[in-house]
């Protein structure tokens, strides 16, 4: 399967069958969401930085209620959870999506802001690869994320809804979330693309990847 990144929130996964679910469009942030198509959209939130499904091409089906789904040999699970750490009061709720691609476990945290219950983990695990916010002020910040990675335990983690050139929204960069791992469990990739395979799954090591963001 092919992880692409294209900004905040967003990605865009593909399964080797060529199915591609596109997570968290985004509107204007400080930069336009790239020209992308996608059989399937994911919106974790109403924010307007979550939820630009016109900007998907393509007629995708759009999954934002909690449930369970499959579309095109992709297992979708949409899980509840809290905007905030008020049990939704302050920021209302949010939707964790899990898929499983080529094997893998991908699970994209939304804008998730609540702290890091037993009951929760149990119903995301397992996860392979962790899509994780780490910018504070509006999802959890870099410490409460290092605590979910530790938690779940998942062989890949890429740091998302973080400070980049150019995003016009208060919140802080990756460095203190990867500042928390040693200096060679942190790569930053070279590109906006990663191509995984259960090979690729290290059951006994987590690393960290920070992808550029795709800007065609």
């Amino acid at each position: 399967m092919k992880i692409r990144y294209l900004g905040h929130s967003c990605f865009a996964l593909t399964e080797s069958t060529g199915t591609t679910v596109v997570t968290d469009p985004y509107g204007d942030v400080g930069f336009r969401l790239p020209e992308v198509k996608a059989d399937a959209v994911t919106v974790s939130h109403s924010h307007y930085d979550h939820n630009n499904v016109n900007g998907v091409k393509g007629n995708p089906v759009v999954f934002d209620k909690e449930g369970q789904y499959e579309l095109g040999g992709v297992d979708i699970t949409a899980v509840k959870s809290y905007h905030d750490d008020e049990n939704g009061n302050a920021r209302g709720e949010n939707l964790i999506f899990k898929f499983r691609m080529d094997g893998l476990e991908i699970c994209h945290l939304g804008d998730l802001g609540e702290g890091c219950s037993s009951s929760l983990i149990e119903m995301l695990l397992p996860v392979h690869v962790l899509l994780i916010p780490v910018g504070g002020t509006y999802t959890i910040d870099a410490e409460m994320a290092k605590e979910y990675v530790d938690r779940i335990m998942p062989s890949i983690v890429i740091p998302m809804h973080y400070k980049t050139k150019g995003l016009d929204m208060d919140i802080d960069k990756p460095d203190d979330f990867t500042e928390m791992f040693e200096s060679e469990e942190v790569e930053e990739l070279d590109g906006c693309e990663l191509e995984l395979s259960r090979d690729d799954v290290n059951e006994e090591s987590t690393r960290v990847v920070l992808m550029e963001r795709y800007k065609k």
